[in-house]
């Protein structure tokens, strides 16, 4: 079985939350299987920054399913969105 390399889009609900404090809950919410490899920060807009972590997933039926839902139900998340998905 291969793995998957994607790059998730996580938007915080607010510019004050910790980053390093969301980062951590990400990592801790992952499913089985799944490691983030890097994260990365981009400025959307009025000091609002988005976690754009580079997520290794077995390459099976589910994909990147879990650990989207995982991320949603993270305390301090306001969205997640696939931006990128790639065969490693």
């Amino acid at each position: 079985m291969g793995k998957v390399a994607a790059v998730i889009k996580v938007m915080p609900e607010s510019p004050e939350l910790d980053l390093d404090v969301l980062e951590e809950r990400l990592g801790n919410s992952l499913p089985e299987g799944a490691k983030i490899n890097d994260v990365d920060q981009e400025e959307v807009a009025f000091g609002l920054v988005a976690l754009y972590p580079t997520v290794i997933v077995p390459d099976d039926a589910g994909g990147t399913e879990a650990v989207e839902e995982a991320f949603r139900s993270v305390e301090g998340v306001e969205s997640v969105a696939v931006e990128e998905v790639g065969r490693i």
